[in-house]
């Protein structure tokens, strides 16, 4: 039997990405998503990964979602937090409904999609916790102070959780994706597109794919010794130290 990875957000963008990388590594894959139910189904009719509709900022669904794939398709091996909303706007003129919004979805959605497979994963003695933060969780970004803060949040949770969890097998690793090739970015103002571009000395987005190469990486037994691991894949815009 393969072993299972859900993958939040999993239907659209980087996290098609993933989802479509570890079916091809042979994972069973649960693809999580929350609005756009259309492309949802035609996700999975294209690709035959099975896709679950839940809000991964309330607790109580992502318990009775973690349930209900546990019960269709076995254990959860690969948890994939990747799941993610922006609500822009510069602090001064930021509404608090605008903070929640991105913190209960970016950084509330770590405690809620993880704690429901965590325990399993530690009587096993074996699990991937992979999460997804953002080159602007590391730098910060103008107009981002929600959204900078729930991904400097989730760099905070991975190392806490890798720590916690090494002795029983499981690891905890974080992705920090630079700009990534996704229909939200490629929407851009093309010369919004083209400045952003300037600053990226390889001189080019990322791609989706390469965000899951590399979350497939981690999923592997290869990774085993990688935890609390904060990766970054920018094409060198942002450094991090260490």
């Amino acid at each position: 039997m393969s072993s299972v990875a859900v993958v939040t957000g999993g239907t659209r963008g980087i996290g098609e990405a993933i989802s479509r990388a570890l079916k091809d590594a042979g994972y069973t894959v649960a693809a999580t998503y929350h609005g756009n139910v259309e492309k949802a189904e035609a996700f999975k009719a294209e690709t035959g990964i099975h896709v679950y509709k839940w809000d991964v900022s309330h607790p109580e669904e992502c318990v009775e979602g973690i349930a209900r794939v546990e019960a269709d398709l076995g254990p959860v091996d690969v948890l994939v937090n990747n799941a993610g909303i922006t609500r822009d706007g510069m602090f001064h003129k930021m509404t608090w409904e605008q903070w929640r919004e991105v913190l209960s979805t970016n950084l509330d959605s770590m405690f809620a999609m993880t704690r429901p497979v965590i325990e399993g994963m530690r009587e096993r003695g074996h699990g991937r916790v992979i999460n997804i933060s953002s080159i602007n969780g590391q730098k910060g970004q103008m107009g981002q102070a929600n959204y900078s803060a729930a991904k400097a949040g989730v760099i905070g949770f991975t190392k806490a959780l890798a720590q916690e969890n090494a002795r029983k097998g499981i690891t905890v690793n974080a992705i920090c994706p630079g700009y990534i090739n996704t229909d939200m970015v490629a929407a851009m103002p093309e010369k919004v597109l083209e400045s952003i571009i300037s600053t990226i000395p390889a001189g080019r987005l990322g791609h989706p794919e390469e965000i899951g190469g590399l979350s497939v990486y981690l999923a592997s037994d290869a990774a085993a010794f990688m935890t609390g691991a904060v990766l970054t894949i920018n094409g060198a815009q942002y450094i991090a130290n260490g």
